[in-house]
């Protein structure tokens, strides 16, 4: 699998432990310890699946040795702000916070969707709406994700950046859900015309909530992407528990209860992945941030 030129790369175990180093310990026993090691993530994501959580959690605590624990937070802001303050040891994030800061944040791992670490932002209306365009929603109400969000938010603002307008003017009001499935449901409900949300969700409740999408369309997609990745303190990522816990993401397509998460989030597995990936997030927040 590549991406353009460059190879996408899915580790084996075994490759790990050469690229990690060989203090690393991996279970049985926890070996590590069971001392917690705590994942930010928001609801804007996964949306409060205990199931999925559950599985997922005791996928990356038998990997890394360390007992993970969520810390979950309404928005995208609060996450990252943990994660600065080191609150919490790593986060499950989007491509515009870690942009954000960059300056102190690195790249721990990249979920890979369909092949590729690469995510596309959907606008959505309901499904016997006339709209085929951005530009026919002018005057309706919008629903956004979340202000710091990539797909459920920047995406549809640069856009109409680039027609000279702003959300405020052109949507009769908007809205913030703090879910992708909410701005699904939102849409679906009549609560508001449109909405902007992450593909990558709505591709994955099209086949577990087929009887909510079908009640909207997308009527444009945007260019790809970076897909949200799990990020970590600059200064923090030599340690042994932040390079164990990268290793666990990597290697969760290798067990069968990171199997069965996986399974659970419709990805093929966690690839490394480096900050170009996210160059056109990067572009679209320059547009924004030369109007402020």
């Amino acid at each position: 699998m590549c991406i353009g030129d460059r190879p996408l790369r899915l580790f084996s175990r075994r490759k790990l432990l050469g690229i990690l180093g060989s203090t690393l310990c991996t279970r049985p026993g926890f070996a590590l310890g069971r001392d917690r090691f705590r994942l930010g993530i928001t609801p804007v994501f996964l949306d409060n699946d205990a199931n999925l959580l559950d599985k997922l959690g005791t996928a990356l605590s038998e990997a890394s040795g360390f007992t993970v624990e969520f810390e979950q937070r309404r928005t995208y802001e609060e996450v990252t702000g943990l994660l600065l303050q080191g609150a919490v040891d790593a986060a499950w994030l989007c491509g515009f916070p870690f942009l954000q800061h960059q300056d102190a944040l690195s790249l721990l791992a990249i979920p890979v969707w369909h092949g590729q670490p690469l995510y596309q932002s959907y606008l959505i209306v309901g499904a016997s709406d006339t709209a085929t365009t951005l530009d026919d929603l002018k005057g309706a109400a919008h629903a956004f994700s979340d202000p710091d969000s990539n797909s459920g938010y920047l995406m549809t603002v640069t856009d109409l950046v680039r027609a000279g307008e702003t959300p405020t003017d052109f949507f009769s009001r908007s809205i913030f859900t703090y879910g992708h499935r909410n701005v699904v449901r939102a849409v679906a409900a009549g609560l508001v015309r449109s909405g902007s949300v992450d593909g990558y969700v709505w591709e994955v409740l099209a086949k577990e909530e087929p009887e909510l999408t079908r009640r909207t369309k997308v009527i444009a997609k945007s260019e790809w992407v970076g897909f949200p990745p799990f990020c970590a303190r600059k200064e923090r990522m030599s340690e042994p528990r932040i390079r164990a816990f990268q290793k666990a993401l990597l290697t969760l397509v290798e067990q069968d209860t990171g199997k069965q998460a996986l399974d659970l989030l419709q990805l093929d597995g966690m690839a490394l992945g480096e900050p170009d990936l996210y160059a056109g997030i990067a572009a679209r927040m320059r547009e924004l941030e030369a109007l402020r």
